[in-house]
């Protein structure tokens, strides 16, 4: 039976995906193989010395302690384009508040109360404060064509509004699925010059931080608008509130809140919402525990952001053995491995290795069972990281 620590609240939906037959769940357990979670911080957690692999469920890991993770051959999974759809109704929505002040307007309403009759005639001296531009016709800016950036682009398209893209990594799936109108940036710096709305859909790595600073902003059009529920740090926020207040910025919406922020009338922030929708939540959940579920049985990895994407189409033979192993990308590494097992009389009956940057990972399906001293022989040498036997 496999173990599962749960993080944080997951979706009970998502946890029917592991069967309870095979897995135990709960939020306090010893010696998991698996930690499933959301938000929860685990930079300060002792990791137990059982643990194989962690899943988020979402596409942020900045709560994960990747590269320790990574050194002891844990697998690390999120679950991309699950809570797209719900970022990118969020964007849109983002979009139509950055450009009519409804949110002001409403509050402004509600200084109505107790006027009476009044009422009427207030309101509609009172709306002309709140005047904002449509958004058919202007220019968009997506940075970043991922599952929610490729929606939001095409939704936008349907609005009536030019896009124009940027992503130097897309992917061939982003791509196929973005609508052909959709104009593509030769540079960050030409996107940035032509778009009245700008939305970033980016991660946040050493290289995107602090992506929108003070000297993106001079490259901006005056009176941009800009949207960020990607991740906080990608915008300096010093650097918006400066440019709002001398007018550069015509509205930021922002989904991470802050003191300053808050304290700027041009900014509005949202309390992280992006992916706060039950579908999603749920989608998250499901993709997150199937994902688990297939490395525990199977060996399986997809969506790993740490470890390269590997599977073996053919199950487990019957009796025999399937090894995953763990280890450095250096030369002669599965030579080795396979004179190990050649050299105990064992033949391989299929055969998977892949790499990522300096890692590599190895499905070996052999017919036998494999005994400790063996499996000891694997972990011996150089440059293997960890070993995992699968029986069938």
């Amino acid at each position: 039976m496999y173990k599962i620590q749960t993080l944080n609240k997951i979706s009970a939906n998502g946890l029917a995906e592991l069967p309870r037959d095979d897995y135990e769940i709960a939020s306090e357990i010893p010696n998991p193989d698996a930690i499933l979670l959301r938000s929860a911080d685990m930079h300060s957690m002792d990791i137990p010395s059982s643990l194989k692999a962690v899943a988020r469920a979402g596409a942020g890991v900045n709560n994960i302690p990747i590269q320790a993770m990574t050194e002891r051959g844990i697998v690390v999974f999120n679950t991309p384009g699950a809570n797209a759809n719900a970022v990118k109704e969020l964007t849109i929505l983002a979009l139509l508040m950055s450009s009519r002040p409804v949110a002001a307007a409403m509050q402004w309403t509600k200084t109505l109360v107790g006027k009476g009759d009044e009422i009427p005639e207030l309101a509609e001296k009172g709306k002309a404060q709140f005047i904002g531009p449509e958004l058919k016709g202007k220019t968009l800016g997506v940075i970043g064509l991922g599952a929610i950036g490729a929606r939001v682009a095409n939704a936008a398209i349907d609005l009536g509004m030019d896009v124009i893209g940027y992503d130097p990594f897309i992917s061939i799936d982003a791509a196929w699925s973005l609508n052909r109108q959709v104009h593509r940036a030769e540079s960050l710096d030409n996107l940035l010059s032509k778009a009245d709305y700008i939305t970033l859909h980016i991660p946040q790595t050493a290289e995107t931080k602090g992506l929108i600073n003070a000297e993106r902003l001079r490259v901006m059009k005056t009176g941009v608008r800009i949207i960020n529920l990607s991740r906080g740090g990608l915008v300096v926020n010093a650097d918006i509130i400066e440019a709002a207040k001398s007018g550069k910025v015509a509205c930021f919406i922002s989904d991470f809140t802050d003191e300053d922020l808050l304290a700027c009338e041009k900014v509005i922030c949202i309390p992280h919402l992006g992916a706060s929708t039950p579908e999603a939540e749920e989608n998250c959940a499901r993709m997150a525990a199937r994902q688990l579920k297939a490395f525990l049985e199977q060996g399986t990895i997809v969506n790993s952001v740490n470890f390269p994407k590997c599977r073996i189409e053919a199950p487990i033979p019957k009796g025999g053995t399937r090894l995953c192993i763990a280890n450095r990308n250096v030369p002669n590494m599965v030579g080795q491995i396979a004179t190990v097992l050649a050299d105990e009389g064992l033949n391989i009956e299929a055969m998977v290795n892949q790499n990522r940057a300096d890692l590599a990972y190895n499905i070996i399906d052999v017919a036998n069972t494999i005994s400790e001293t063996l499996l000891d022989k694997i972990r011996a040498i150089s440059g293997v990281i960890n070993v995992r036997p699968i029986k069938g």
